[in-house]
């Protein structure tokens, strides 16, 4: 058209293309943003928690101090079963196994049967619970003497406790009889949204089996 400056048209015709290839940055920029977040973030991107991958460390699981009900009745601490002491270890073990031969009322052995058939020494000796469903023990480990012996002291001079708790508590020395693997099943068990500060969770036979694929659970501690 006569009169058009020159410089004002090429002047609006760069203007488009600076404009587009700033959007045409953003966008690129927008999805090595989020391909990145997929990567590196797991399932769940947009928080940055990646789904199953355990968090769980052993110094969460391991009790330790005194069992609150019958440690000072026995003389006993969970920090006494350590790969540091082998002598302590097997003397609390010892201890707790000692009563592993008390004699229970029916009341009590109907409790028993129930609480020992839950949980197992699998770890060490493979048995399915620790005792067969006529109370008789099922597994000749000094571990399971030792969860045994526990389980019958508290049924006996500690009637007041539920079977869970009698339970939990023979999860607890399990937990410190083999570490290592609980470890690892802690953090299979929160993977898949499963509480493992619970004990039953952790140790019963519960969710037996569920770390299984696993790399190995290292040395038990205390002799099988």
């Amino acid at each position: 058209m006569k009169g058009e400056n020159p410089e004002t048209k090429t002047e609006g015709k760069t203007d488009y293309e600076m404009i587009a290839q700033v959007v045409i940055i953003t966008v690129l920029a927008m999805l090595l943003l989020y391909n990145g977040m997929k990567i590196f973030g797991g399932e769940n991107s947009l928080t940055g928690v990646a789904k199953g991958i355990g968090t769980v460390s052993a110094s969460e699981i391991i009790p330790t101090g005194t069992p609150a009900v019958y440690g000072d009745e026995l003389g006993i601490k969970y920090d006494y079963i350590t790969p540091n002491n082998a002598q302590l270890t097997q003397a609390t073990i010892n201890k707790l196994a000692s009563y592993e031969d008390e004699k229970l009322t029916d009341a009590q052995m109907g409790r028993y049967k129930k609480i020992g058939s839950s949980i197992s020494c699998e770890y060490c000796c493979g048995a399915q619970s620790l005792i067969f469903s006529n109370g008789e023990r099922a597994c000749g480990c000094a571990h399971s003497y030792a969860m045994r012996g526990l389980a019958k002291y508290l049924l006996i001079n500690h009637p007041d406790m539920t079977d869970l708790e009698i339970l939990s508590e023979l999860g607890k020395w399990k937990v410190l009889f083999f570490p290592g693997i609980h470890e690892q099943k802690a953090n299979v068990l929160e993977a898949n949204g499963i509480d493992s500060k619970d004990y039953i969770n952790l140790a019963s036979n519960k969710y037996r089996g569920i770390e299984q694929g696993q790399s190995s659970g290292g040395s038990m501690v205390g002799g099988c």
